[in-house]
């Protein structure tokens, strides 16, 4: 979301306000389910639902969903709320639309950073959210804290946030949002209320993939595995709808070149899902992220099963690879002969 706009909400993700706002009966919720859903954009609604002032503070009734239009709403939309805090790893925040303005140098340009942004919620973060939860609201309503993701969060930093799940002050609510609730530690994920998230419905996926202008919409929310969000990420970084129903063909003959201008982890990523089909094919299965015309009929698994393994160790250092060209040839030959020892010829 960029800051001064209302944030519209996702069509899939309707019907999980409206049942969050009218069930949540713990001070925490933890939104929870597959990336790519909308975990991120159902907490801010959440927040924002709560801290609209278009219901009155003191109803016994439910908060319906956020107005988007009293002071409240305005102020979060520009970030600027002052009773709203979120934790957010470095990394995610341009990318979500919550950078933080620069520290200005000496010329007045913006300071450049000689560390990497981290991947990590930092206990200086957390530490930082402790302080405001213990002043007042500023506005007379609640308080609310959104974590994302909050597998985020390293050991320290979680451990910090614990006990003031256990033992929160005043009008304080929590909203987690998590793609893997697996990484959280037990003490946290039993302190706080289960949302759970799934894949929506092609139907509203598939129109709001067009209204943003995504060509080939259902071959690539097939391609993301139902995940539109990320099917929208994949169009928007360049990929076609021809060149993904194309990719089987071109590991068939080894071009490695199909991916090239692919970052090495999402690539590795594409030749997971190939893989996985193609392993679902040999025992019969459907496909999950290709269409099963575009896809060989392989008769032997062992021969896939080794790509796997080698795809999998692959993905564990696809961060910093020595040689990313060199590598992506190798995982391509090796596929290449896999399929090949996996579809024999007859004769």
């Amino acid at each position: 979301m960029v800051a001064g706009q209302q944030q519209q909400v996702l069509p899939w993700l309707l019907q999980p306000l409206s049942q969050a706002l009218a069930t949540a009966r713990s001070h925490a919720l933890l939104v929870q389910g597959p990336a790519g859903v909308g975990q991120f954009d159902l907490a801010l609604q959440l927040a924002q639902a709560w801290l609209c002032e278009a219901h009155p503070a003191d109803s016994a009734e439910r908060p319906g969903p956020a107005c988007g239009h009293c002071a409240s709403c305005l102020l979060f939309q520009s970030h600027t709320h002052p009773d709203f805090q979120l934790l957010l790893p470095d990394a995610l925040r341009e990318t979500l639309g919550w950078a933080q303005e620069s520290e200005a140098g000496k010329d007045g340009e913006p300071k450049a950073s000689k560390t990497k942004p981290s991947r990590e919620i930092k206990i200086d973060a957390v530490r930082a959210m402790l302080g405001f939860t213990q002043v007042t609201s500023a506005r007379g309503r609640a308080k609310v804290v959104v974590v994302y993701p909050a597998e985020a969060l390293n050991n320290v930093a979680a451990n910090a946030l614990l006990k003031t799940l256990e033992e929160p002050g005043g009008l304080l609510r929590f909203v987690l949002a998590s793609n893997s609730p697996e990484g959280l530690l037990p003490t946290i994920r039993s302190r706080c209320q289960p949302l759970p998230l799934g894949l929506p419905a092609q139907a509203p996926a598939l129109q709001w993939l067009s209204e943003q202008g995504v060509d080939g919409a259902e071959v690539l929310l097939m391609a993301a595995g139902g995940r539109p969000q990320e099917a929208k990420d994949w169009f928007e970084a360049g990929l076609r709808a021809q060149a993904w129903q194309q990719l089987p063909q071109r590991l068939a003959r080894g071009e490695a070149a199909a991916l090239a201008d692919w970052p090495l982890p999402r690539a590795i990523d594409a030749l997971q899902r190939l893989c996985h089909d193609l392993l679902r094919r040999s025992h019969g299965a459907p496909p999950s992220y290709f269409a099963a015309e575009c896809l060989p009929s392989p008769k032997l698994s062992a021969p896939l099963h080794g790509w796997e393994a080698v795809l999998r160790r692959a993905a564990r250092h696809a961060e910093h690879p020595l040689n990313a060209g060199l590598l992506m040839e190798s995982l391509f030959a090796q596929g290449r002969q896999a399929l090949m020892e996996a579809t024999p010829r007859r004769g």
